[in-house]
């Protein structure tokens, strides 16, 4: 290490890296340079960050300004990282990332295809910065904003910056983010709040998670300037109970945003008043509903309620309230530092900025991307994720949540955002991105995202709670051998009842899973239903298998993974299935890399 050079190490520290043992890793680093007795003038700085978003190659180490980031780090390579990179400029070849196109090592993120094509926004400071430590946010530019509208602009000016920047909500819906606030503060009704919905609850959705976890203050700035827009005093911070990182992340950013002054009274000395109070949800995936989370925070049961009154009217104890989701507060400083222009540059015109995707599924580079509205699904799965674990066929992609839709190869080309979404009968929603290949069965995934939703139903109106019910029993029928002709018709028509007489957003937009299936996947619920097949291979009581003798090598590898023993056949020869032993578990389908075992009746 040079005499006058310092070096940065930036070890992840998000939840799924913790997993990995990225705690130990960051001691032992710590340790490492603490008993080597380094001059305090090139001591190397270790930081514990928030999620790098590369989940699939965690725990993630990345040293400054060397530019270097190596993947899959384990305890045992602390030694090696701390004497060969740490203290010396050497580089660890087998911790480079690998791309997966050329085979080739990359040292730098900026070169890695799942990095260099992101337009970090809302993800901005993480992985940058340690989230427990304030000054490392203000380093960024933290709190700049809350100081330029505190004694640069009206509470008017603030508003109309965000109106103009045509930032929709990120939670779901897209409902224009200005809009909303200024109609709160159209109400002269005291006093007023400012909630942050963070209670992520979508099956593969860790978006909100990462923020709140990773970079906690751009929160709370952006609540702080929302408050002074509407002349609020309180926000609340809801949170589901199981974000334990979170939860304690944000407690420790609220009160060291105390003690520097930027929340609570007289905030910067400019006379404003604003104070924040987490509030810990039970993990009911209703409660991410605007009205339901207000009667959850009230301490009531989580229920929602129509919505001939906006929240923006009467919401928290019947006063003018605004919600927004974690991602969406996130941009709100971006937005008053670099101006609304710059920020309806980025994106489409109805969907301005950036989105956060979880990228979960079939796909090879799973994690957290964050790239500008409008970019093409083909451009997200295959450039950023890297395409189809396997090499094996792509078949549709689930985006919104459970309450979204799914989107088949045919639209690959289709454009991520509010509107283009919800033209091809699914949704943005809070930005779940959900890849399925060929062994996907269709029918399945509608019946598990209905059985979800019916699980999570508040109950309160007949449509949701009979229809998802009913909707669960006919597709449990037809995945099990049992359906009839008629069944999809009566779907479709329970669908349409849900959608139109729900209560909230649930209900009404609990039958997309159904509706999109039954649109772009409609041969595989007549093929359930009337020819008692899964062309996918993944209901038992419609599935059969053999193996090709034409394309079977003899490697033995089906036999192996056979946890019934129902495979046979000597090494370099062709292999057979007994069906009367096969479970049905699709092991063998899965592990040959032939394509020699089939879905069909010409088991042996």
């Amino acid at each position: 290490m040079g005499a006058n050079s310092r070096k940065k190490v930036l070890v992840c520290c998000g939840t799924g890296c913790l997993a990995n043992n990225s705690l130990e890793i960051y001691t032992g680093l710590k340790s490492k340079v603490l008993a080597a007795s380094v001059a305090v003038s090139v001591e190397p700085i270790i930081k514990a960050t928030g999620c790098n978003g590369f989940c699939e190659k965690g725990p993630i180490v990345k040293i400054m300004p060397d530019d270097i980031s190596y993947y899959k780090v384990k305890p045992a390579d602390v030694d090696e990282i701390f004497e060969k990179s740490i203290m010396a400029d050497e580089v660890i070849d087998r911790l480079l990332y690998v791309d997966v196109a050329t085979g080739k090592k990359v040292q730098s993120q900026n070169d890695n295809d799942f990095y260099k094509k992101q337009m970090k926004l809302a993800l901005r400071n993480i992985g940058e910065i340690d989230p427990a430590d304030i000054d490392d946010y203000i380093e960024r530019l933290g709190y700049q904003a809350l100081n330029k509208v505190l004694f640069a602009m009206t509470p008017a000016e603030v508003i109309s910056e965000v109106v103009e920047s045509g930032l929709r909500g990120r939670g779901g819906a897209g409902f224009p983010t200005g809009r909303k606030w200024k109609q709160c503060a159209g109400y002269d009704s005291f006093p007023k709040y400012v909630v942050c919905n963070g209670d992520e609850g979508d099956p593969g959705a860790f978006m909100d998670r990462s923020i709140m976890e990773g970079d906690p203050n751009s929160i709370i700035e952006g609540m702080l300037i929302a408050g002074y827009a509407i002349q609020s005093e309180m926000g609340y911070i809801y949170i589901r109970d199981e974000y334990s990182l979170a939860i304690k992340n944000l407690d420790i950013a609220i009160t060291k945003a105390k003690e520097r002054g930027f929340l609570g009274q007289n905030i910067l000395g400019s006379g404003f008043n604003f104070d924040i109070q987490i509030v810990r949800g039970g993990g009911a995936f209703v409660c991410g509903e605007s009205t339901a989370l207000m009667a959850s925070i009230e301490g009531n049961v989580g229920e929602p309620r129509a919505k001939y009154v906006r929240s923006v009217e009467k919401g928290l104890w019947g006063q003018p309230t605004i919600l927004n989701n974690v991602e969406t507060w996130a941009n709100i400083p971006l937005i008053i530092n670099n101006g609304s222009e710059w920020f309806r540059g980025i994106g489409t015109k109805g969907s301005t900025g950036t989105k956060v995707f979880s990228l979960v599924g079939k796909v090879k580079n799973t994690g957290l991307v964050e790239v500008p509205m409008g970019i093409p699904l083909r451009e997200l799965i295959f450039g950023i994720g890297g395409g189809v674990i396997g090499n094996k066929k792509f078949k549709a992609v689930q985006s919104g949540g459970p309450s979204g839709g799914c989107i088949p190869e045919s639209l690959l080309d289709l454009k991520v955002d509010f509107d283009t979404l919800a033209e091809a009968g699914s949704m943005m929603g809070s930005g779940g991105m959900i890849i399925m290949d060929e062994r996907t069965c269709m029918v399945d995934v509608a019946r598990y995202y209905v059985n979800f939703l019916a699980e999570e139903s508040c109950g309160k109106c007949v449509p949701c709670r009979e229809g998802l019910k009913r909707m669960l029993e006919i597709l449990n029928d037809i995945c099990n051998g049992e359906g009839q002709l008629g069944d999809i018709e009566t779907l479709e028509e329970i669908c349409s009842m849900t959608s139109e007489a729900a209560l909230c957003g649930l209900g009404k937009s609990a039958p997309n899973p159904v509706v999109s299936t039954l649109k772009y996947f409609r041969d595989e619920y007549i093929a359930h239903i009337v020819d008692k097949k899964c062309p996918a291979g993944i209901c038992k009581e419609l599935t059969t298998f053999y193996i090709d003798q034409e394309l079977c090598i003899g490697c033995g590898k089906c036999k192996r993974n056979c946890p019934a023993m129902a495979i046979e056949g000597e090494a370099k020869a062709f292999h057979t299935l007994d069906m009367q032993k096969c479970i049905k578990c699709g092991n063998c389908i899965d592990t040959c890399k032939f394509n020699a075992v089939k879905v069909g009746e010409e088991a042996i």
